[in-house]
């Protein structure tokens, strides 16, 4: 395996951590309390990581993550990664979920239909539950059927994948349905396909 490296840095909702190869982005922390939180959270995932000034890829990077945490658009499509170390189903679920456009949401579901496993949405969200590069993979962009917020393995849990919704200009109301307010994406042509 290559030799990794981290930084920690300030956003507008807390402080984030990014981890980095000589090949890519390997690891994004989401925004905790303080910076000590997040860089303690980096040594316990990345053992192996020392702390150092990233270099410029990662730095534009970094200002990506802080501009999409002001609530900016902010794409990633060309962020370098290196998760060579995910399954194939795992890379499979990443690009759907990177190819999600900010302001758009799909079902763990569609997820699935689109990975050519329409019945295994189960299995979608525990893909995205071990995503190791959350924003940049925007795994926040999947929800449960009816747009019903369900588990998120952020800092935060839920409440942190709607603010993420919410920056990228969903606005929160009462009730279990985002489907009023954010646009979601025209389902695979795949029936009933299961939901998490």
């Amino acid at each position: 395996m290559a030799a990794r490296d981290f930084a920690v840095f300030e956003t507008a909702i807390g402080h984030a951590g990014i981890v980095w190869t000589a090949r890519g982005i390997c690891g994004v922390h989401l925004p905790e309390a303080t910076a000590d939180v997040t860089r303690a959270q980096l040594r316990r995932r990345f053992r192996d990581a020392g702390e150092r000034t990233p270099p410029p890829f990662v730095d534009v990077t970094v200002e990506r993550i802080r501009a999409l945490l002001r609530g900016e658009d902010a794409s990633f499509d060309d962020v370098p990664l290196d998760i060579d170390d995910v399954s194939e189903f795992q890379r499979s679920v990443y690009a759907i979920a990177r190819a999600i456009p900010r302001g758009s949401v799909l079902t763990y579901g569609d997820v699935a239909s689109r990975a050519g496993t329409p019945r295994d949405a189960r299995a979608v969200g525990r893909a995205l539950g071990a995503n190791p590069v959350p924003i940049v993979v925007p795994c926040h962009r999947v929800v449960a059927a009816g747009g019903r917020m369900h588990g998120f393995s952020g800092p935060g849990g839920v409440s942190t994948k709607l603010r993420l919704l919410e920056l990228e200009g969903y606005e929160a109301v009462p009730g279990p349905s985002l489907w009023s307010t954010v646009t979601p994406l025209a389902p695979a042509n795949v029936a009933n396909a299961d939901d998490r």
